[in-house]
């Protein structure tokens, strides 16, 4: 007996999604790297939990295919895009990636909405919240990086901010930890 409750299309579209949510750990952990390189230590922890909750995203997508019966495929991940050349590329590739992702998520939200999938849809909604969370954390990179001085800020704005992100609370979830009272 099938038991998968997914349509080929919404199965093929939650498992790209989840490869998106790979990539974008990927994109975020090299990121870190990079701001390591550069002594921004509390900058690269920033970043390397934002890679886990990345990775934690694709896991709940992962579980959810299983969980309706469909089988999620694993691609290859692409390359994570050059270094960036300052920490205002860093902060801005860090928006336009959230930004890019919203608008997947929005696409499968679309999909499940045009075939009536009631469970993906509300599945979804998870993620569009967490969207609005990203985009206005990313956001907020950039408007404390631009308060301290841009690419021109100083070294002592630059300690402060890094050391503003080292002391933010580490509170990635795990996705195999999450419910409906707490996401």
């Amino acid at each position: 007996m099938n038991t998968n409750r997914l349509s080929p299309t919404v199965e093929k579209a939650l498992s790209d999604q989840m490869n998106k949510e790979i990539h974008a750990s990927h994109v975020f952990l090299s990121y870190g790297i990079w701001a390591d390189d550069k002594g921004y230590q509390g900058i690269a922890n920033f970043l390397y939990r934002h890679a886990q909750e990345e990775r934690n995203h694709s896991i709940k997508f992962m579980e959810y295919v299983l969980n309706r019966g469909g089988k999620p495929k694993v691609d290859s991940i692409p390359a994570p895009p050059a270094d960036p050349e300052s920490l205002t590329a860093c902060f801005d590739g860090v928006f336009k990636h959230e930004v890019d992702n919203t608008t997947a998520i929005y696409k499968i939200v679309d999909l499940a909405l045009e075939e009536k999938d009631w469970a993906t849809w509300n599945f979804m909604q998870w993620f569009v919240q967490e969207q609005i969370e990203e985009e206005t954390l990313a956001s907020s990179l950039i408007d404390k990086l631009k308060i301290a001085g841009g690419d021109r800020a100083t070294d002592e704005s630059l300690f402060t901010l890094d050391k503003t992100l080292q002391e933010a609370p580490n509170d990635v979830p795990l996705a195999q930890n999450a419910t409906g009272d707490n996401p």
